[in-house]
């Protein structure tokens, strides 16, 4: 009795389509890698667009909810960079531009300009988180020349959660994050989500409370955490802590 033994032909074409699948899951696993931390960015800009829409409607309770969302998305797209190794060019300008977007445009609509003076603050406003993003470089690994832009942002919003939307206590707070932007001071890489556990529980705890808490213990709980690393950069927040 005769064996019939299957071609070979159909053994090359099952190894050949498990190879390509093979590929194409690898593939798939290598844009994902690549395009994490991007994706936060994107993201991190759609908070701050829908934030400017909310403010031009009147509802900027709703606009600093956006902004500390996109704060901690900030946090989060440059440790999901380098955590990964997928650190890019590409990256660092889509970062840059939503970090623009967020936490200088959306940021000083909060100001809610109604005359020359607060409309020119604004634009100083504004002028200070260009000239921080794209100007100051401190030409030291993970240390930042000025203070940076997000956590303005986060005081500034704290700020306007606290006092109710109080504009003369707002704008005196503006003023001085603007200082503190443009004075070129040393400020260390907080590495919250890459260094020590407390800062990951800092993290998370600011996660619970824009999900459950109310505008007071929010507003509370991002004023410290911007205040202490304002104030108390390398004592508290270094990398090194």
């Amino acid at each position: 009795m005769w064996m019939v033994s299957p071609p070979s032909g159909i053994f090359h074409h099952f190894k050949k389509l498990f190879l390509s699948e093979q590929a194409g899951r690898a593939q798939a696993l290598e844009f994902v890698r690549k395009n994490v931390a991007n994706a936060l960015s994107v993201a991190n800009l759609i908070m701050g667009l829908s934030s400017i829409l909310c403010s031009l409607n009147g509802q900027y309770h709703c606009a600093c909810w956006l902004l500390l969302i996109g704060f901690l998305l900030d946090l989060a797209d440059g440790a999901v960079a380098r955590q990964l190794n997928a650190c890019s060019a590409l990256g660092a300008k889509l970062d840059d531009f939503a970090d623009f977007t967020s936490f200088g445009l959306a940021t000083a609509l909060l100001l809610q300009a109604h005359g020359i003076l607060d409309g020119l603050l604004a634009m100083v406003y504004v002028l200070a988180v260009f000239a921080r993003l794209c100007f100051f470089s401190s030409g030291i690994p993970f240390m930042y020349r000025g203070l940076p832009c997000p956590y303005a942002s986060s005081l500034l919003t704290g700020t306007y959660l606290l006092t109710g939307g109080n504009l003369v206590v707002l704008r005196i707070v503006a003023m001085i994050m603007i200082l503190f932007m443009v004075d070129q001071g040393f400020y260390p890489h907080d590495k919250v989500l890459e260094s020590q556990l407390w800062k990951k529980m800092v993290y998370a705890g600011g996660i619970l409370m824009v999900l459950f808490s109310s505008y007071s213990i929010v507003s509370l709980y991002y004023l410290v955490w911007s205040t202490t690393y304002i104030f108390f950069p390398v004592a508290l927040w270094s990398s090194k802590v």
